[in-house]
């Protein structure tokens, strides 16, 4: 199976594009028969993305894991700094 990298926005209403990532993975999962990679929707059950010190391990943690994926899908209207 792929590997795809979900990347999507998560700053602003967080919890709105944390459920938008949700969907995001579900559609990767259920519709192509993918393994969505979101670290956003992870990394945020325990750092803090108001914090730079621990906003910065997690973009930094998710480029490592996206070296480990096939393919970068990009969902949303526009991109944000983190993305």
């Amino acid at each position: 199976m792929k590997k795809i990298y979900v990347c999507s926005a998560l700053r602003g209403d967080i919890d709105e594009n944390i459920q938008k990532a949700r969907v995001y993975c579900e559609y990767v999962a259920k519709e192509h028969g993918h393994i969505p990679i979101a670290p956003h929707i992870y990394f945020t059950q325990f750092l803090d993305d108001n914090n730079d010190s621990e906003r910065e391990f997690g973009i930094n943690a998710g480029l490592s894991l996206l070296l480990e994926c096939d393919e970068l899908w990009y969902f949303g209207d526009q991109i944000s700094r983190g993305m």
